[in-house]
């Protein structure tokens, strides 16, 4: 299955430099402009729809330790806090099981995919929620897509049915220039996930 991907930018210039303070330099305050990009991407990917379960991809135990935060969650509180999604409900599911799914920083595509397979389960109390629900996965930054198909197959394996995943900004421009305008900005991910 190709699982499909809404990105609000290209991960470069301004918008990797203000992630990057974000997660990294301890910059909360540009969650207010990072915010409603995701926001907007977010939108962008479910239109009108209301009744979509947004499933953030968690951090893992160490980034999380390092950090003191995980950027999704903090950043789809902040659109929750200021009702930016109507409609949608945020599922914080997902959870990283410890082990070598973490640090794939300088990974190839293939290790990073053999790195990350079984690294994701659902939280208990969220098992029977996601049944039969249409899913979005939401992460920071798509590189690969090996988080997210883990991520879709974690879902996909508790009943939930992903249409697709949304990130605020993406490594490298979609491939595939032959999309019509208004998809350039999606880019699909190949997973070994299937829809119910």
């Amino acid at each position: 299955m190709i699982l499909p991907v809404v990105a609000g930018g290209h991960y470069r210039d301004e918008l990797a430099q203000a992630l990057l303070s974000f997660k990294h330099l301890g910059q909360g305050r540009l969650a207010s402009v990072l915010a409603p990009a995701l926001g907007k991407a977010i939108r962008s990917a479910v239109g009108d729809k209301v009744d979509v379960c947004l499933v953030p991809v968690p951090s893992s135990n160490a980034a999380f330790r390092r950090r003191g935060f995980s950027p999704v969650h903090l950043l789809l509180g902040r659109l929750r806090r200021l009702d930016a999604l109507p409609g949608l409900q945020i599922m914080d599911a997902l959870k990283k099981a410890p082990g070598p799914g973490n640090g794939q920083k300088g990974l190839g595509r293939g290790e990073r995919a053999r790195r990350v397979r079984g690294s994701m389960t659902l939280r208990l109390f969220r098992r029977a929620s996601l049944e039969g629900r249409i899913c979005v996965i939401v992460d920071d930054v798509l590189t690969t897509g090996a988080t997210l198909a883990e991520a879709a197959r974690a879902v996909s394996a508790a009943g939930g049915v992903v249409r697709g995943a949304v990130v605020l900004a993406a490594t490298r421009p979609p491939s595939g220039s032959d999309l019509p305008p208004d998809l350039q900005h999606t880019r699909p991910v190949p997973t070994q996930t299937k829809n119910k």
